[in-house]
């Protein structure tokens, strides 16, 4: 079911309480109480029990990134498999995968979070999935937004250190303060990334949304079954690296 989007004017000063308690509160897919997203959680922060929300969403922020490897061909029509709970346990995901576990995360610790998404062009990828997406537009990449001092904040986990070294694109980090969203740029001034769109904020996954709109953009990504036909994301990124 689609969730209610959460607008935020002026200051901070219209949230209402509901809205912050939809941003607090565990989900269908950002299963919060969930004893694996708990133990996750407590095991980046639980050595900093005085850390402020800043510092424990940085140190989430992180781990999600870096230790949770980006796989874009991991598109699953599965409520199951895109839990925050069932990603950890995986250890992969793609944006939307690895941003759901960033929200549920942050809300463990007790910072509000929800998920945005935005349609971006020039995403990072390889020739093989650029064939199979048939374009280069990536539709409903998912990001995470965090309210840390009064303020939403953007933080994007999506692509971890490791990948972005073979792609030689700059990793994003992440401080706090200021949104963390893709270079326009590659660290060799080639154009990377283009926001095209932007669909909102959401207290949870817009599951049934998303998947419609894959099938109508990407129709050759999915098999009759409606699997995504797969490949090896990471190995293939490595041998476009090896060949120049």
């Amino acid at each position: 079911m689609r969730k209610k989007h959460l607008v935020v004017a002026g200051g901070e000063g219209e949230k209402t309480r509901d809205e912050l308690a939809a941003c607090l509160c565990p989900t269908v897919f950002i299963d919060s109480d969930n004893p694996v997203v708990a133990d996750y959680a407590e095991r980046i922060c639980g050595r900093t029990d005085a850390a402020s929300d800043k510092e424990k969403a940085i140190n989430l922020y992180y781990a999600v990134r870096d230790e949770i490897r980006y796989d874009p061909y991991d598109l699953q029509y599965s409520i199951g498999a895109l839990k925050a709970s069932a990603v950890i346990a995986k250890g992969s995901g793609y944006c939307v995968a690895k941003a759901v576990v960033l929200a549920a995360v942050a809300r463990q610790q007790g910072i509000p979070a929800r998920l945005g998404f935005a349609d971006v062009r020039n995403h990072l990828s390889t020739a093989r999935l650029r064939e199979a997406m048939g374009t280069d537009l990536f539709i409903y990449h998912g990001y995470t937004e965090l309210l840390i001092e009064g303020r939403w904040v953007k933080a994007t986990p999506a692509f971890n250190l490791s990948l972005c070294q073979r792609f030689q694109v700059m990793p994003l980090e992440f401080d706090g303060e200021h949104d963390s969203i893709f270079h326009e740029f590659t660290t060799e001034g080639e154009r990377h990334m283009e926001y095209v769109k932007d669909h909102g904020s959401f207290s949870d996954l817009p599951f049934e949304e998303i998947f419609a709109a894959y099938r109508r953009q990407y129709p050759r990504m999915f098999a009759a079954n409606g699997a995504v036909n797969r490949g090896d994301f990471h190995q293939e990124a490595a041998e476009e690296r090896k060949m120049g």
